[in-house]
């Protein structure tokens, strides 16, 4: 037995995902950039992502509609 969010609220689970993933990338290449790759790399970019995940989440939230609406305004529908 699995337990499922309901579908009206697939917009927040596409939304803790997508800054889920981007914060934990842009972390990595950002400490990487920055301070190098060395035995403290993993601590730094952990660090980075507690900070980045909540505001790119609240970030998500905000410009997914701007998105949808530049989405609708240059694909087509057939």
């Amino acid at each position: 037995m699995s337990i499922k969010i309901p579908k009206r609220h697939s917009h927040v689970v596409f939304a803790f995902f997508m800054a889920g993933i981007m914060a934990i990338l842009m972390s990595a290449i950002i400490v990487a950039v920055s301070s190098g790759i060395d035995t403290g790399y993993l601590k730094r970019v952990i660090h980075a992502y507690t900070l980045a995940m909540p505001s790119a989440f609240i970030c998500v939230l905000f410009v997914r509609p701007i998105v949808v609406k530049l989405v609708s305004l240059v694909v087509a529908t057939d």
